[in-house]
């Protein structure tokens, strides 16, 4: 049964749909139509938690997806903020950590429909199949996907990423030896280990503070392609393409529509990573101080 703040979400949304629609039409004319990347942890009926939603649910919000947007991997994400050549709303979808669980339901259901996802797993605990500490310290541990379970995904439409070797917080590493085992070093076994490329880093808790710029640094040299943050916000045309921001796939219907329906007033709600790193590889030129 919704509750009143969902009720006054839903409200503003429909009162605001005819001018939201105007805004889409003239951003999308000029090829500068949003993009939004979701990320989800865990879809599971089971041992339910603040980071896991239904199945029903997480169904629901994809055929919700499919019947609006272009469904779109990440190098078109990035492609089109590149280009500035993002003529429809779009949304791509990603998870994290790496919960044995969407192996059953939500992997097959993408698969299925041909829906393109980055899924970023942490390394360590797929070799040793320890749970995650703060499943631990919730008092639930839970099972994390395999090896051979992510090897398996290879020629789908889900593609690995990598969230670093014991899902730590980066704002918390020190040294370069921290960051090195982390990151760079982490990843080169996570290649090898799978024999597959891995072209994307998520740094995990995603918020600002947890994504130091040795960190950015560490996973620039490590070859990705790309980093995401977790904090909330849309991709634009125009930006910086290195950086890509996400929005929580929210169990709440009313907030997950308000979101993907291009709220601008969130625009104004970005908080801003800056950095710069050199010219290296041919798929990006310079990338100067950017938000």
């Amino acid at each position: 049964m919704p509750n009143l703040r969902q009720l006054a979400i839903d409200f503003r949304r429909v009162v605001s749909t005819p001018r939201r629609q105007l805004q889409l039409r003239r951003l999308s004319a000029k090829g500068k139509a949003p993009i939004s990347v979701l990320f989800y942890h865990r879809v599971a009926d089971e041992q339910p938690n603040d980071w896991t939603i239904p199945c029903d649910l997480f169904q629901e919000q994809m055929e919700w997806i499919r019947e609006r947007f272009d469904v779109i991997d990440m190098q078109e994400v990035q492609r089109r903020i590149r280009q500035q050549d993002s003529r429809r709303p779009a949304v791509h979808i990603t998870f994290d950590d790496g919960y044995a669980e969407n192996c059953r339901f939500a992997l097959p259901y993408l698969i299925r429909n041909e829906m393109p996802c980055t899924y970023f797993v942490s390394y360590g605990n797929c070799v040793t199949g320890d749970p995650f500490p703060h499943d631990v310290a919730a008092g639930c541990p839970l099972p994390v996907n395999s090896l051979d379970e992510l090897k398996a995904l290879a020629g789908t439409s889900v593609e690995i990423g990598y969230h670093t070797r014991t899902h730590c917080d980066c704002g918390n590493l020190i040294t370069a030896d921290d960051f090195r085992d982390e990151i760079t070093d982490g990843a080169a076994e996570m290649r090898a280990a799978l024999d597959m490329p891995l072209r994307y880093f998520a740094f995990p808790y995603g918020l600002p503070d947890n994504i130091p710029i040795a960190g950015i640094q560490a996973a620039y040299e490590a070859g990705f392609q790309g980093f995401c943050s977790a904090y909330g916000a849309y991709n634009l045309p125009g930006q910086d393409a290195f950086h890509i921001r996400r929005i929580h796939g929210d169990a709440e219907m009313s907030r997950f529509k308000n979101w993907l329906s291009f709220d601008a007033r969130k625009l104004h709600q970005r908080p801003e990573i800056r950095y710069w790193l050199p010219p290296a590889n041919n798929w990006e030129q310079t990338l100067e101080l950017v938000g």
